[in-house]
């Protein structure tokens, strides 16, 4: 399939990126959209970054949607603020927020009490949740049964196999897929692809991190996204545009985006 053709035609909103370390965000948005990514959720991960986000989102509004969130890395210093910035009613979603065995840059037990406080927050405010989560699988499902998993849940940057999306979608989560999904040794996240609904698939860069092929080793942005949805696309048997119009659909009904603007 030749789906690059059509790339800089289509619409794309990155659903998880990180605009805290550019240099140049007006600069990144122009690049973007020039290969068709109109929206960016850009996601907050503590209490300084959620600010960030609810800035940006202020500044371009119509194209950046702020979410706040303390990911499971700085759950030790607590959710502090959080809960206050969400009730401004500017953020879309809660999170990025669960647990991350993989650095373990907080205490296991510290990450579980914040992932519970912000699956609170979710059904408190009846917002998305976005999940990060890192060799945590059991423990992961296990909170979520327990806290209840909010209407509207995503597993941001999607790296388990088959096994650990059935046991999302049986949730009801979305599975949103990056960069990784075009690494060569990512054939097991392919396989969890395939099985993954149309309707329940999002996709994002992450960056600045994870930057997709052909571009590994340069800093990843959001104007490599159609690289991620050519792949996917590809894997999936699809024509790009379908995918572009999939998940530009799922990703506003996830979010409660406006479309009347578009």
């Amino acid at each position: 399939m030749n789906s690059e053709s059509n790339e800089n035609q289509l619409k794309w909103v990155d659903n998880h990126c990180h605009f805290e370390e550019a240099d140049d965000i007006s600069q990144d948005l122009d690049e973007a959209a020039s290969q068709g990514v109109q929206k960016f959720i850009v996601v907050g991960t503590d209490l300084e970054t959620s600010r960030k986000a609810q800035e940006f989102a202020q500044v371009f509004s119509g194209k950046i949607y702020a979410t706040a969130g303390v990911h499971p890395h700085e759950a030790i210093h607590g959710v502090s603020g959080i809960k206050e910035l969400l009730a401004e009613s500017t953020f879309v979603a809660v999170g990025e927020c669960g647990l991350d065995h993989y650095y373990d840059h907080s205490p296991p037990e510290e990450q579980k009490k914040v992932f519970r406080q912000q699956i609170t927050f979710a059904h408190d405010y009846d917002l998305p949740l976005v999940i990060h989560t890192r060799e945590a699988w059991p423990e992961t499902f296990s909170i979520l049964d327990e806290m209840g998993v909010p209407p509207k849940t995503v597993f941001h940057c999607f790296t388990g196999g088959p096994q650990e999306a059935e046991l999302a979608l049986e949730r009801g989560a979305l599975l949103s897929f990056s960069g990784i999904v075009t690494f060569n040794n990512a054939d097991e996240l392919r396989q969890a692809l395939k099985i993954t609904p149309l309707e329940r698939i999002m996709i994002e860069t992450d960056s600045p991190y994870l930057t997709p092929e052909p571009n590994r080793g340069k800093k990843n942005r959001p104007k490599y996204l159609p690289h991620i949805g050519v792949k996917i696309a590809d894997e999936l048997g699809l024509d790009l545009t379908t995918l572009s119009d999939i998940t530009w659909s799922n990703t506003h009904k996830f979010y409660n985006l406006d479309l009347s603007t578009d």
